[in-house]
């Protein structure tokens, strides 16, 4: 019963790394919706009300619907919610709504059994259909976990015949918090482990001829929740599968993090093709769901099946170059060079640094070194802080203030850099007194002159002790990276050797395409050299937080990335603290409290928004502590695996305290619960006094 070793998977989880192209699946109806093959991607959400409270979930379901939820899933945590989805049901028929409605099932196969009677879909959890987790450490013989398998099809078989008799479809969906201890021992809390878990169940069902399957690989990590999606499209590839994928990041939070978390795990698989439904998972009312899903949805209709930025021949040494250092179900951190940047340190084993646009000209320094004093006063709660600034030098006059921020900047530790075009670096740039000096190069490959003339200034650049940050600017791929090879080869030659390199100008969907080609680039050359993540933006709202999330996210979960920056027309708008969100949702740098809190649901024992928020309060100056928040123990425990302190509701009234998965207090009455889960973090060291 071993697993294929995964090095001898022969398929990839996308067509090419430089091309989008919707991967190709079956078509599986749920009710009057259609998922997957050339279909939208569609957009659903989850009620939180009581299920044995008809009229308040009717209510809220119709609220869902008119936001424009195409499908609504409603827990059924016993019989009788499960029983309750008849009248639930009738009462929407009664009102003449037909959405398509789905029972979220863990624990309890008789109350699958029920709820397939009555709804179009039924979502089951390996983890819990018919295991139970205790964490218990054993060694499973391959003749014992066989025997574990046949149990399993016993217990499922059932639901899988009773779907395919009525016609209903079946979510089969992991959750990186619940897999069993079966699944554990031998696979681990892995990707592979979230994908052979499902793998099982589906394998079960297909050998009683039943298809109507959608897959998913939730979790509240969405680097973990990227491989394993990914890693399962591989799979399904090697064994001729074809189902369709529900997208999510469980646990994602609110607000400005939920959205951003969200968009991270769900845009970056999107960008690969991946993907049929999805859901964004907020701790907010489930109809403000919709329109964030949309905005994440709506940006893959109007692509083409393929957009290759390559023709075949040029892209098949890079390809495999790009796919030669990195693992499906793994996160590698692209192995470039370094770069030093003043006291700063970018690339190889350092974090991924945060650059900033200058908010104001650089003629104006006294009112950026304001900027740059002010800015952690007015951040108490956050290490975020402009690390790099960048000022865009056009004249004498912006030189000279360039410069004097320089002079007066050094107790503030943050370097510069100026940038210019390449028309007036000739003569400005050596005179700037930035520790890197940035280079706007022209479009495709220099003239033989002109890469003479840069290989010189590069040259004398670096003997005055300066870096360079060299952008190339948007053009055709294939120009565009014969440029950067001749520009790297002329700055060589001369002895400069602090490069770093940076697109710019495209759309997010080419960004990520061409990042990857440079990363494969580089790979090939003698020397590598880091590379700075950079988007240009005109964008407001959700739009902007989705589109620099989807950007930087996906590359930063492929392991690209040394530096990212963000430039917006709008100077008041805190784009260092976007980018430092956007590094914190991929799981790359950490910089406050991350809350780890579910959307609820009807299981849900307190009013999670209202606890979150409290909670919030009190913990989150506690900078790089994660702290989950649960609203039942289904999903708990797992999830919470990756957090340092977690609140679960125990019972109507009561909450559990864990340290990690490891429940350390139970039964806490709810009044109490906040001030034990200090005394809690206390306890451990972890506590510090609000400045």
């Amino acid at each position: 019963m071993t697993s294929p070793a995964l090095q001898d998977l022969k398929a990839w989880f996308a067509a090419s790394p430089f091309a989008y192209r919707r991967r190709r699946t079956r078509v599986v109806m749920v009710g009057k919706v259609a998922l997957g093959g050339n279909q939208p991607v569609r957009v659903q959400t989850m009620t939180t009300t009581d299920t044995l409270d008809t009229r308040k979930t009717v209510d809220q379901v119709l609220r869902c619907v008119d936001a424009g939820s195409e499908i609504v899933r409603i827990t059924a945590p016993s019989m009788k919610e499960a029983r309750n989805l008849e009248a639930i049901k009738a009462e929407l028929t009664k009102r003449g709504i037909d959405t398509p409605l789905v029972a979220d099932i863990h624990f309890t196969p008789d109350a699958a059994m029920e709820a397939a009677l009555h709804v179009e879909k039924v979502r089951v959890n390996p983890g819990n259909f018919a295991d139970s987790k205790t964490f218990r450490v054993k060694e499973y013989s391959d003749e014992q976990y066989a025997g574990e398998l046949n149990r399993i099809e016993d217990r499922f078989a059932p639901l899988v015949l009773r779907c395919k008799e009525l016609k209903r479809a079946m979510r089969i969906g992991t959750n990186h918090g619940s897999l069993s201890d079966r699944v554990m021992n031998r696979y681990g809390d892995s990707p592979l482990g979230m994908v052979e878990s499902a793998l099982e169940f589906v394998r079960i069902a297909r050998k009683y001829d039943y298809h109507d399957l959608v897959l998913s690989m939730k979790s509240s990590n969405p680097k973990v929740m990227v491989q394993a999606y990914r890693l399962l499209a591989a799979r399904m590839e090697e064994e001729g599968m074809d189902y369709p994928f529900h997208l999510g990041v469980t646990e994602a939070g609110e607000g400005e993090d939920g959205r951003v978390k969200s968009s991270v795990g769900i845009a970056t698989l999107l960008e690969d093709g991946i993907g049929d439904t999805l859901r964004v998972s907020l701790t907010e009312d489930p109809e403000l769901e919709i329109p964030v899903a949309y905005r994440l949805a709506n940006r893959y209709p109007e692509k083409p099946v393929s957009c290759n930025l390559f023709s075949e021949g040029d892209w098949a040494g890079l390809e495999a170059a790009w796919k030669g250092e990195r693992g499906i179900d793994e996160y590698r951190r692209r192995g470039g060079g370094a770069c030093r940047l003043g006291g700063l340190e970018l690339g190889a084993a350092q974090p991924v640094r945060v650059f900033t646009p200058s908010p104001y000209p650089a003629s104006e320094a006294q009112k950026n070194l304001a900027y740059i004093a002010s800015y952690p006063a007015a951040h108490p709660n956050t290490q975020a802080r402009p690390e790099v600034l960048l000022f865009s030098v056009v004249s004498e006059e912006g030189l000279r203030g360039a410069n004097h921020f320089v002079h007066q900047s050094r107790d503030l530790h943050v370097p510069s850099v100026a940038r210019f075009n390449l028309q007036d670096a000739w003569s400005m740039a050596p005179r700037a007194e930035s520790e890197m000096v940035g280079l706007r190069l022209p479009l495709g490959p220099l003239s033989a002159d002109t890469r003479e003339r840069f290989g010189s200034l590069a040259g004398e650049l670096d003997r005055m002790g300066k870096a360079l940050l060299l952008e190339f600017p948007q053009g055709m791929a294939r120009p565009l990276l014969e440029g950067v090879a001749q520009v790297l080869d002329a700055a060589e030659a001369a002895g400069a050797s602090r490069l770093l390199l940076c697109l710019r100008g495209f759309l997010p969907s080419q960004m990520i395409h061409l990042n990857r080609a440079l990363s494969a680039l580089l790979r090939g050359r003698a020397k590598d050299h880091p590379v700075m993540l950079a988007y240009d933006s005109e964008e407001a709202g959700d739009d902007l937080l989705i589109s620099t999330s989807t950007l930087f996210g996906s590359l930063l979960a492929d392991g690209m990335g040394d530096a990212v920056m963000l430039e917006h027309e709008d100077p008041s708008l805190d784009t260092v603290a976007l980018c430092f969100n956007a590094l914190q949702a991929a799981q790359v740098r950490v910089s406050k409290t991350e809350f780890i809190s579910c959307p609820s649901c009807g299981r849900t024992l307190f009013e999670l928004q209202e606890v979150t928020a409290r909670i919030k309060r009190r913990t989150s100056h506690l900078t790089g502590l994660k702290i989950a928040i649960m609203g039942c123990i289904v999903n708990g425990p797992g999830e919470m695996a990756d957090a340092d302190f977690g609140y679960v509701g125990g019972q109507p009234g009561k909450v559990n305290l864990f340290v990690g998965k490891e429940c350390v207090q139970r039964h806490i009455p709810f009044d109490h619960a906040d001030d034990a889960l200090v005394e809690l973090i206390k306890k451990h060291g972890k506590w510090k006094d609000p400045d």
